[in-house]
């Protein structure tokens, strides 16, 4: 396969993944980085500020913007850290853990269709294989 080729289909491979999360999204009335906050954050746990612009790849100054969005619809809320007066944890609220797990869903059913196309060889080799591509970015 030439590189013209692997290029079209990264693309394609790309629009179609970005159509369906913007679909699945856009029913629960949130943008889609509200919703990739809220991801990171049931993944992860409570984070400070700091922590979760730096996973995100956006200033703290824009994500306090979007935790504000997130906040005043009761999916997160901020939190003193234990130990450090000056940061601040956000963390879901249970409103935000029923969002983010009906999300999550929705992920691990398209997973699951993902991996019927695939033969148990291509699918033991997936992971690393996104792994290595995203380390590219």
């Amino acid at each position: 396969m030439d590189n013209e080729e692997l290029t079209r289909l990264l693309i394609e491979f790309y629009e179609r993944f970005s159509s369906w999360e913007h679909g699945v999204v856009r029913e629960t009335g949130l943008t889609l980085p509200q919703m990739h906050t809220l991801e990171i954050l049931g993944d992860s746990g409570d984070l400070r500020m700091t922590e979760l612009a730096a996973r995100m790849g956006v200033t703290t100054g824009s994500l306090t913007v979007l935790v504000d969005r997130l906040e005043r619809a009761g999916f997160v809320a901020r939190k003193p850290h234990e130990t450090d007066r000056r940061s601040i944890r956000v963390g879901l609220t249970a409103e935000g853990k029923e969002l983010f797990t009906a999300h999550h869903r929705l992920h691990a059913r398209l997973t699951e269709e993902i991996a019927c196309v695939l033969s148990p060889e291509e699918l033991e080799a997936l992971p690393d294989v996104l792994k290595r591509l995203t380390s590219c970015l």
